[in-house]
């Protein structure tokens, strides 16, 4: 007998204050699929990057908290304002009530969220069933991802991109894998700072350099350990469309050696690029460098793909991450698509979507 397919998660119940150019809205659904159809500019990618708050991170399109604040009124300035958004999601595991939203004021680093690049003038807070968590708990409720128009041009943009889309998939089978980001991201923006300043001292550079390799190989071993799986479940398909891998210092490091060897390497590799990154800023090796890599099943390299063959390949990515999530969590994800079929012929669109 065929095991039994996974539970479903849905949202039933979508309330926004203040977010883009909804001053409130409460919409109600059947808990299935939802197609949402209307006029340019009515706000359709709004709500969906409102529920892509709802995993830790910037959401959908890596907006500033303080520009998801309506705007419609004409005002300049936002300051002091404040947008939410609010869900009751079913899941396997039961109902809850799930709410994000921007407040103002210095943040805890704990309660800061993973993804923002700086907490000290604004933040967002979280709330599950009431009570007030850290971003990473949105990850214990349920998983979310999403395909915008702008990720269409992933392969050929920065490697800085393919990194946060790495890293966001990532994090849906490690659910520590965004504060390890986090925690290595201060930690090099502090020793780049250091070193700027012309701070000699050896014990803090050492002891920021030790943070700086613990948590940059434990990214590195993840990414790796995520993108395995992934291959894994692109293979178990009956046509394998793409071949991928992690390139990097560090996860060239982690194939040949120990974690622990790997963590001495990147130590000393620091050290001796303290000179060189006190002018030019940022360390000059770690996983803050490494890409994903992407090859279409014929040997092209994704970037040199036709811009259908690259969405392709980025559905063939993203279905095969809902399959691990499945599999891992015991049931999917939140899927949001937005004009999903964008550059598809007929074909490939029959095959992916």
């Amino acid at each position: 007998m065929p095991p039994a397919p996974p539970a479903a998660v849905a949202v039933t119940r979508l309330s926004l204050s203040e977010f883009r150019n909804y001053p409130a809205l409460r919409l109600d659904v059947a808990p299935q699929s939802v197609v949402l159809t209307g006029a340019n500019g009515a706000g359709k990618t709004n709500l969906l990057e409102a529920l892509s708050l709802l995993a830790p991170g910037r959401g959908m399109r890596r907006a500033r908290l303080s520009d998801l604040v309506r705007r419609d009124d004409g005002a300049v300035s936002v300051t002091g304002r404040t947008w939410a958004v609010a869900v009751h999601v079913q899941t396997p595991a039961g109902e809850a009530e799930v709410g994000t939203g921007l407040v103002t004021g210095a943040a805890p680093a704990a309660e800061a969220d993973t993804d923002e690049d700086t907490a000290v003038s604004e933040r967002r807070t979280v709330r599950v069933d009431g009570r007030t968590r850290g971003p990473a708990a949105l990850g214990q409720v349920l998983a979310v991802r999403w395909l915008s128009p702008a990720m269409d041009r992933l392969f050929v943009e920065s490697a800085s991109a393919r990194r946060r889309f790495l890293d966001h998939l990532t994090a849906g089978l490690d659910i520590g894998h965004s504060a390890r980001v986090a925690a290595y991201e201060r930690a090099v923006r502090e020793r780049a700072r250091l070193l700027k300043d012309g701070v000699s001292d050896a014990h803090w550079l050492a002891a920021l350099e030790s943070t700086i390799a613990e948590h940059g190989v434990a990214i590195a071993a993840a990414r790796r350990e995520y993108v395995a799986r992934l291959v894994a479940s692109i293979t178990a398909e009956a046509v394998t469309v793409l071949r991928l891998g992690v390139a990097g210092s560090v996860e060239d490091s982690l194939a040949e050696r120990p974690a622990l060897a790997a963590e001495q390497d990147f130590r000393a590799a620091l050290k001796q690029s303290r000179a060189h990154d006190a002018i030019a800023g940022g360390a000059a090796v770690g996983p803050h460098r490494s890409d994903l890599v992407v090859w279409h099943a014929s040997g092209l390299p994704a970037d040199q793909c036709s811009t259908g063959e690259q969405k392709a390949l980025l559905l063939a990515i993203v279905r095969a991450d809902v399959r691990l999530l499945t599999a891992s969590h015991g049931r999917p994800p939140l899927l949001l698509l937005d004009e999903v079929a964008e550059h598809l012929d007929e074909q490939i669109g029959r095959a992916h979507v």
